[in-house]
């Protein structure tokens, strides 16, 4: 049962991750200006890349038991 739940837990993570990390810049195409700030847009991707590493970390607990 943990199995199931750790490894559906890090597969949802690891994509949200990575939707957090591309559209960290949060622009637009340049149709709604203005975006985010430098300091914004890093915050963001690294708390989408903390997301991904921890989403990674219980897709490996989930499938070592």
């Amino acid at each position: 049962m943990f199995k199931k739940i750790a490894t559906g837990f890090g597969a949802v993570a690891i994509a949200l991750g990575i939707m957090m990390m591309a559209g960290s810049a949060g622009d637009c195409d340049g149709h709604c200006m203005p975006g985010n700030t430098l300091s914004e847009m890093l915050m963001i991707a690294g708390l989408g890349l903390a997301m991904m590493i921890s989403g990674v970390f219980f897709v490996v607990v989930g499938s070592s038991e």
